[in-house]
């Protein structure tokens, strides 16, 4: 279920999402969307997408974070790599887990 401060904002034509304990806002811009779907998404595409792979888009944006070292309270933006990566590397931590071998 979508957290109610998730949201599409029309005049930056983005998805954005609050950071929990970095209070400020991540933003998804819909080009990022376009090239995740491989299509070219309305809004409610982008947050269909977004409810459906929270998980990723939440990782990616503390890998971010962690990664430049934004400061609390900084907002910032996502790219279609940023939750690619954090898509592929779960997908393959779930194989690795599925596969029996420890």
């Amino acid at each position: 279920m979508l957290n109610n401060e998730v949201h599409w904002r029309s005049e930056i034509d983005a998805l954005v999402f609050p950071v929990d304990q970095h209070t400020a806002f991540c933003a998804v811009h819909r080009r990022a969307f376009r090239t995740l779907l491989g299509s070219e998404p309305t809004p409610e595409d982008c947050l269909g997408y977004f409810a459906g792979f929270e998980y990723a888009f939440r990782a990616a944006a503390r890998f971010k974070i962690a990664q430049e070292g934004l400061p609390v309270g900084r907002s910032f933006h996502l790219t279609s790599r940023d939750v690619a990566r954090t898509l592929v590397e779960s997908e393959t931590i779930r194989k690795e887990n599925n596969s029996g071998t420890f």
